[in-house]
């Protein structure tokens, strides 16, 4: 965790999605993943991670991700596509994994809202899990911006993405607190001059926004 500290007051809070706003990939889902495939633990990670930066910039679709795995994996007859049912059903389990709604960070947000912020949510997210979160998080709606990466063409750490999120919300870097699971995606927001926190959990969020001196001037989670 890091901060690059500001005279402007605090107007607005970017979340990250996935491990932030949700929980962790729901090990029931992933366990599909891995019976369908018939992939080892090990592998499955190293094929689903190796494609997932295409996902997310949107050079891939959800679709031709999961081909490309099934692919990898040797499913269906030799020199054929695998199937169309059986990609539908690697997407199906692949956007299970990452609906575990965090319900404290959900509350924080309003909370939040409530204190006049602005809130916004910016992930690097492909177009299939985004379609499911669209149909069954009426949450959404009460973020300020929303910026998905496949849309932009654009992941997380580039510097781009997060300069189109701060003129959606209209706010200068000092004026914004960004929090991701991830540390190098922290790292480049607070290199643009935003406040950043990594996130682990809520209880070492709390203790980080009073670190940063921000306690007093946010509701604490």
């Amino acid at each position: 965790m890091g901060a690059i500290e500001a005279d402007l007051p605090l107007r607005a809070v970017i979340f990250d999605y996935g491990m932030v706003l949700t929980g962790p990939p729901d090990p029931a889902a992933r366990a599909q993943l891995e019976r369908i495939t018939g992939l080892p633990s090990a592998r499955f990670d190293e094929l689903y991670w190796a494609d997932r930066d295409a996902f997310d910039s949107g050079a891939l679709t959800g679709q031709m991700f999961w081909q490309r795995i099934a692919k990898q994996a040797g499913l269906g007859p030799a020199g054929t596509e695998p199937n169309d049912k059986l990609i539908d059903e690697l997407v199906h389990w692949d956007v299970r994994m990452w609906m575990t709604e965090n319900r404290a960070m959900l509350a924080w947000q309003l909370e939040l809202k409530r204190h006049g912020l602005l809130t916004a949510i910016l992930s690097n997210m492909g177009d299939t899990i985004h379609k499911a979160m669209v149909s069954e998080f009426a949450w959404l709606s009460y973020f300020d911006v929303l910026v998905w990466s496949y849309q932009r063409r654009i992941t997380k750490p580039d510097a781009a993405i997060y300069r189109y999120a701060l003129e959606k919300l209209g706010t200068l870097p000092e004026e914004t607190l960004f929090i991701d699971d991830r540390k190098p995606n922290v790292d480049a927001a607070i290199q643009m001059g935003m406040k950043g926190i990594v996130f682990t959990n809520v209880d070492q969020l709390r203790a980080d926004l009073i670190t940063l001196g921000l306690g007093k001037e946010l509701p604490l989670p």
